[in-house]
């Protein structure tokens, strides 16, 4: 069986730089940061007391029984999926051919540090009957498909980071097979919580410029000492190119090819010859049938820690050669801060609206060149480009790597795969 084509109708996004898809794409290309101090809670005894927050969360869309019942990252994904949905425009559509599958890397975390405490504090016959349910990471695809409706395949996908991004990949190849007309897919988290940041603290993952929150994320830059915890959502609508020309649906971007691979080398640094990106990057090249010079953007992981950025750097020169040179590579990170499994859908999703705006974001805080990060990090100013094919990197603790290439949809005899 012939497979399907597979393309982007509908983006819903919650970021620390914006509530909505239309906010945070404006804040993207103004190049302002969402990092602050942190607001949630005391965190003046952790080495990193900055972090990307949610700001001004509005869950009225929710009744007072299922807030309870939530937790902070479940309702951040409703939220994105409420504003995907309507992004879409769908209607009339067979919810039995609807699936949803949105990744976390962590989940319920915040429940856990409360529901512990309440364990030690009153004893285990007052731990709540909702603590199991509220923290699995599966809940927010669980949820979701209970408050629209939406019958067809349902699941989570857990790979630290690149948690969202693996979701987008299943949902795609879901569609390409046949087995729903319609995915509801990205990625949610909500774990900026005196564990979860003390956490990374002792790994020595995070910024600990906390005197200058906003230039902390500095991806690419010979100063750049970490990572700065981000929570938020982003959730994209997915169909095949039959259901979207059926439904007249606006279509941002085509989804064209995947490439997976495994660092099997550390925990949580890269190999500093950056292979299992590399691997990554080849696969997602090869499956798109795209050619290396064909590629007009990246959407780098890039996360700020001195590891990560070298690493990938190392894997795009690899693989591209002195075309690397060439091609504008960005991160998002330098203004959001990283959503750990939410970052990769967001990654996508900003890909596509680079496609459709023909417009490139910066990597701001980008002051310091270092040798070993020697491309074309777009620094500081958004860049106008037309963007025909864009690729999105993401890379996860446990050496998990996904590269997701997208495409701008011609309307005419050349749009060919």
């Amino acid at each position: 069986m012939e497979k399907k084509r597979v393309v982007i109708t509908g983006l819903g996004l919650l970021t620390p730089v914006g509530n909505s898809k239309e906010e945070t794409w404006r804040a993207l290309i103004s190049g302002r940061s969402g990092i602050e101090r942190i607001k949630d809670f005391d965190a003046k005894d952790h080495s990193s007391q900055i972090a990307g927050e949610i700001k001004n969360f509005d869950s009225s869309f929710l009744d007072k029984k299922s807030l309870r019942h939530m937790d902070r990252f479940v309702q951040y994904a409703i939220a994105a999926t409420r504003e995907a949905l309507k992004d879409a425009r769908l209607e009339e559509i067979d919810r039995r051919r609807v699936g949803v599958i949105v990744g976390a890397g962590i989940g319920g975390l915040r429940v856990i540090e409360r529901q512990h405490s309440i364990l030690l504090e009153k004893g285990p016959g007052k731990v709540s009957p909702f603590l199991i349910p509220m923290l699995i990471p599966d809940m927010a695809s669980g949820q979701i498909a209970i408050q629209f409706g939406f019958q067809g395949p349902n699941y989570c996908t857990v790979s630290a980071c690149a948690s969202g991004a693996h979701a987008i990949a299943d949902s795609y190849r879901i569609l390409q097979n046949g087995g729903a007309e319609v995915m509801v897919t990205g990625g949610t988290e909500s774990c900026i919580t005196p564990l979860g940041l003390a956490g990374f603290c002792s790994a020595h993952s995070l910024s600990t410029k906390n005197d200058e929150p906003e230039k902390a994320s500095c991806p690419f830059d010979k100063r750049r000492d970490g990572f700065v915890m981000a929570e938020g959502a982003a959730i994209l609508i997915l169909e095949t190119l039959e259901n979207a020309k059926k439904h007249n649906s606006r279509i941002y971007a085509e989804i064209v090819g995947l490439g997976l691979s495994a660092d099997a080398y550390h925990m949580t640094a890269p190999p500093p010859d950056g292979n299992g990106a590399t691997l990554a990057i080849k696969e997602a090249l090869k499956d798109s049938e795209i050619k290396p010079e064909e590629i007009d953007y990246i959407n780098a992981h890039g996360t700020s820690t001195p590891l990560n950025d070298k690493s990938e750097t190392q894997a795009i020169k690899k693989v591209f050669g002195d075309y690397a040179y060439q091609i504008p590579v960005s991160s998002i990170k330098s203004m959001v801060g990283h959503m750990l499994g939410a970052a990769g859908a967001l990654e996508v999703a900003i890909s596509a609206l680079v496609i459709e705006n023909s417009l490139i974001p910066p990597t701001i805080n980008y002051e310091v060149a270092d040798p070993e990060c020697d491309l074309d990090y777009v620094p500081n100013q958004p860049r106008k480009k037309e963007a025909r094919v864009a690729m999105s990197n993401s890379f996860g603790f446990g050496g998990h790597n996904i590269v997701i290439i997208i495409k701008k949809l011609l309307t005419d005899a050349s749009d060919e795969k």
